[in-house]
């Protein structure tokens, strides 16, 4: 028998897994246009503003250039 408790149970854990999944893919988004305004940036503003980011950001941003735009900065 299925109760109350269980339909719960599983409700919740629906709408957690839904969060989890919109927010991995609103990263995933964000990353990815993040990383186009860089690639059409020349390439002194780019180097400035990879500057500004948190070294950990800008090294993955660097890869992504690298790996998608074979674009070295």
């Amino acid at each position: 028998m299925i109760e109350q408790r269980d339909l719960a149970i599983w409700g919740a854990s629906a709408l957690l897994a839904l969060g989890l999944g919109w927010s991995r893919y609103a990263k995933v988004k964000s990353r990815n246009d993040l990383v186009r305004s860089f690639a059409a940036m020349d390439a002194a503003h780019r180097k400035k503003m990879l500057s500004r980011l948190t070294p950990k950001l800008a090294m993955e941003v660097r890869q992504e250039l690298l790996e998608r735009f074979r674009i070295m900065t």
